[in-house]
This record gives structure tokens, sequence and C-alpha cells, in this order.
């Protein structure tokens, strides 16, 4: 789960365009400078781009925080 936190904050780092960015698993877009809805589409492609998985909009809308996007991607990784 370490290697997932560490590529998703060079994710978010490049989506946000802040190399100052860390990341939490409380973390929500509220804590975060520019994370409107338009920037949350962006980010999410950058994660499916990056990790090489697809993620469901029903998936997208019931993720809470950070820490629950780390395990979805884990989750996804593993089954791949």
């Amino acid at each position: 789960m370490k290697d997932v936190r560490l590529e998703l904050t060079s994710v978010f780092r490049n989506v946000f365009d802040d190399e100052s960015l860390v990341l939490r698993d409380d973390m929500t877009a509220k804590d975060v400078r520019g994370w409107d809805s338009l920037t949350h589409v962006d980010l999410m492609v950058a994660v499916e781009k990056h990790f090489r998985i697809k993620v469901t909009t029903r998936e997208v809308v019931s993720m809470k925080n950070v820490g629950e996007l780390v395990q979805l991607v884990e989750r996804k990784r593993t089954a791949q």
C-alpha cells in the first residue's frame, strides 16, 4: 500500500501542480486548493492512466477521502 500512496502522491502533485502536496488518508477535496469538480475528473483520469485501471462512476461517487482511493487502487491492482 505504501507504493500506491507514493505513486498517488506523484499523480496528485502533477494534477494540482503542487510539489509540496502530502497525502493523508482523511484528506478530501476541501483540503486541497483547486480541487473542484473539473479537477476531480482530471485526477481520476490521471489515476486510471497511471495505474492502468478503470474506475466506475459508482466507485468515484462512493469514495469519501484519499484513504479510500488508496484502497480502491490497491484492490484494482491486485485484481489485475
